[in-house]
């Protein structure tokens, strides 16, 4: 029994991680990656429909036009991971994420955990926002006399916390498996085509963003910023600053989705560079950008009209016939910005993959490199297939609060196990360092896990079946196939 536990303890070296991505001899991912790639990647994964929908939503429900607090808030949060991970980021820079963090630090079985748990996270992520995807375009198609009929744009299936699952008599929501099967091939053909691709499309959805900040500028009226912190309604989290900080917590969510930028790790040029660039240079961009957003936002309109779905549709009409002309555009931004998500959660879906199986923890089928296109194309067929059926048959409520904590549950483990290292091996060259250990990984996990405790009791109950599922998995197969004990860790600098 203690050599059992010992083998489920059992850690990977730095060193040994890092020498096993070098000696792939022309076999392994191609590094074709820059910082201004990775820094575009971040943004195209996390800006979506946080910022197209969840604005509105928070400002009229806790915090007003006080929720540019709010962000700000949520965005030091945030950050507080975002260090995190960007000190594992540049120290080993293997595309596994947190799982690969976790195996160097806590050894096998916390390893299995957290890919697992991130399987949880992208699968049911990029299922999520094609979902979304789908609701986007349908409606945009509609404005053109294009009609999906709804059995063929809505889950068959739909759950209420009080009537439990039901059916909804549609059939399948196709337009979502067909964008997640277009992405899927995409992500085959090429890294450099799929970065390309994220590129144009980020540069598109920043594009509409400025467009709306930059032109609802000059129609705001201070009239509908004040009283900027409004009176706390009587209960708690129902604005005042009580207002703000439940404000905060939902915020946290829209910039859920830079982790993915740590899976690209073994296709960057320079990674011990260019990782920490790309993980808090998104951060910081996309922080701006939101602030400005609901700020412009807040001035156009009454906090208290923004409950809607497209509440940036409702502050464009609140400008007048001027800025009419914007709103077909701001549908575009919104359509390109969840097709980015989409593409990125199933590059770093299949990224996960494709490390646990070179661990031994998943099929060596999971493995294989495509000879010509040097990409992992059976792990990206098979993520893109599961994805394809979850969105398809699943409505986005149940899918996204699996992505939450999932998310959430990575944070954690990657805030402990950076704090974890620091103290086991204290003389590793780190390329770059958290600032204020232990404090910042401290805060980092309490914050996460404070966010965990706040989700429906049924997410924590279907997180805990699907952590059940992997130990079987885990039990049957990982532990037996996992690769063989790695050699003792040496502190001094890393082999580059």
């Amino acid at each position: 029994m203690k050599q059992r536990i010992q083998r489920h303890l059992e850690r990977k070296s730095i060193e040994e991680l890092i020498v096993g991505t070098q000696s792939d001899h022309g076999h392994g991912l191609m590094r074709v990656l820059g910082p201004m790639q990775l820094t575009m990647l971040g943004v195209g994964v996390i800006i979506g429909a946080g910022i197209f929908v969840l604005t509105g939503q928070v400002a009229a429900q806790y915090a007003g036009p006080a929720i540019i607090i709010s962000f700000v808030i949520s965005a030091i949060a945030c950050a507080f991971s975002g260090l995190c991970y960007a000190e594992f980021a540049s120290l080993i820079p293997v595309s596994g994420s947190a799982y690969t963090y976790a195996y160097a630090t806590l050894g096998r079985i916390f390893a299995w955990i957290i890919g697992w748990d991130l399987i949880l996270e992208y699968l049911f992520g990029a299922s999520s926002v094609a979902v979304g995807w789908s609701g986007y375009v349908t409606s945009f198609l509609r404005d053109f006399g294009i009609m999906i009929p709804s059995c063929l744009a809505n889950a068959p299936f739909a759950h209420d916390p009080r009537l439990g699952w039901y059916a909804t008599g549609a059939v399948i929501n196709l337009p979502a498996m067909l964008v997640i099967f277009l992405f899927m091939f995409l992500l085959m053909i090429g890294i450099r085509e799929s970065a390309t691709f994220n590129n144009a499309i980020v540069i598109i959805k920043v594009t509409v963003i400025l467009l709306f900040i930059g032109f609802g500028m000059a129609f705001i009226k201070m009239d509908n910023l004040t009283p900027f912190i409004p009176d706390n309604a009587g209960h708690f989290g129902e604005f005042g600053w009580s207002g703000i900080l439940r404000g905060a917590g939902v915020i946290f969510f829209a910039y859920i989705g830079f982790d993915v930028v740590s899976t690209a790790a073994q296709e960057v040029k320079n990674p011990q560079r260019d990782m920490p660039i790309g993980i808090l240079g998104s951060l910081t961009i996309v922080t701006i950008l939101y602030i400005a957003v609901a700020f412009v936002l807040t001035g156009l309109v009454s906090y208290t009209k923004l409950g809607v779905p497209d509440p940036i549709a409702v502050g464009i009409n609140a400008a007048g016939d001027q800025l009419f002309w914007l709103r077909p555009i701001i549908k575009i931004g919104a359509i390109a910005g969840l097709s980015s998500v989409v593409l990125l959660l199933l590059y770093g879906q299949s990224r996960i993959f494709f490390t646990m199986a070179r661990d031994g923890m998943l099929p060596p089928t999971f493995t294989t490199v495509h000879p010509r296109l040097r990409t992992p194309y059976v792990t990206t067929m098979v993520t893109g297939a599961a994805a394809m059926i979850f969105s398809g048959l699943f409505p986005i409520g149940i899918l996204g609060e699996m992505v939450s904590i999932g998310t959430l549950l990575a944070f954690v483990i990657v805030c402990i196990s950076v704090m974890v290292l620091r103290y086991t091996r204290p003389k590793l060259h780190r390329p770059f360092k958290t600032p204020l250990m232990p404090i910042i990984p401290i805060l980092g996990a309490l914050i996460s896990l404070v966010q965990m405790i706040a989700l429906p009791k049924d997410t924590w109950l279907r997180l805990l079946i699907w952590m059940f599922v992997g130990f079987i998995i885990y039990l049957i197969y990982g532990e037996r196939h996992a690769r063989k004990k790695p050699t003792k860790p040496k502190d001094g600098p890393l082999i580059s």
